[in-house]
């Protein structure tokens, strides 16, 4: 994943850098320098945020995930 698309991923689910700091368990100053290329995005980061704009935007939901009650 490169740094361009972690900043789509983050804006597309709609959340600040801060938020997202608090999602991945970072500050917003790392988060930043991810989006910024400064730092080396961190590969567990990268897979959460593929996982959570599948899950989250497409619905596309592991087979073991807990069916929504109504």
């Amino acid at each position: 994943m490169t740094a361009d698309q972690f900043k789509e991923a983050r804006l597309e689910l709609g959340l600040s850098q801060a938020q997202l700091g608090e999602v991945l368990d970072t500050s917003a100053r790392t988060v930043r320098k991810w989006e910024n290329g400064e730092r080396a995005i961190n590969p567990v980061a990268a897979q959460a945020m593929i996982w959570m704009t599948d899950w989250v935007l497409d619905r596309r939901y592991p087979a073991a995930w807990p069916k929504r009650r109504k």
